[in-house]
C-alpha cells in the first residue's frame, strides 16, 4: 500500500534576505527555520534542503542496508551512516557521500562493502537522486 508524506514551507522575502520555515507535517514532530545563509554559509542553528536530504538519504539507506544484511543471514547489530550532501552556491547539489560504519557477526569486509553497494543501489532515495553522483564508504566497525 503506498503512503505518502508531507512538508511545507512558509517562505517570506526574497532568496538572500528572506527566511522560511519548513514543517514535518506527516511525523508532526517539528518546524524548523531555514536561510540562504544557512543553506551556502554556516548552518546557525537553521537547517537546508541539503541537510533534509541527507538525513531522508541516510535512514533510507540504513533501512535497506539493514534488510538487506537480514535476508544474507548476517543481521546488523548496529549501522552509523552519515550522508554528506556538498551544495555549492550557483551550481546545486555536486554529490553525495555516504559513510557506513557496522557490526554486524559471520560476514568479512568484503562482503559487507558489496552489501552496502547494494543497498546504495536499492534505496529509494538513491534511486530518487540518480542525477547526482553518489559514492560510498564501507567498513565493518
Amino acid at each position: 500500500m503506498p503512503t505518502t508524506r508531507t512538508a511545507t514551507t512558509h517562505w517570506e522575502g526574497t532568496l538572500f534576505e528572506g527566511a522560511g520555515q519548513v514543517t514535518l507535517e506527516s511525523s508532526g514532530i517539528g518546524t524548523y527555520d531555514v536561510s540562504w545563509p544557512s543553506r551556502a554559509e554556516e548552518a546557525n542553528g537553521k537547517t537546508s534542503p541539503e541537510e533534509l536530504i541527507a538525513a531522508a538519504h541516510s535512514s533510507c539507506f540504513s533501512m535497506a542496508f539493514s534488510n538487506g544484511l537480514a535476508k544474507a543471514g548476517t543481521p546488523a547489530t548496529t549501522l552509523d551512516t552519515q550522508a554528506a550532501v556538498e551544495f555549492t552556491p550557483g551550481t546545486g547539489i555536486t554529490g553525495i557521500k555516504l559513510t557506513v560504519r557496522g557490526v554486524v557477526e559471520g560476514i568479512s569486509n568484503e562482503d559487507f562493502v558489496a552489501a552496502a553497494e547494494a543497498a546504495k543501489e536499492g534505496c529509494p532515495v538513491s534511486q530518487a537522486l540518480t542525477g547526482t553522483t553518489i559514492t560510498l564508504d564501507a567498513a565493518l566497525a
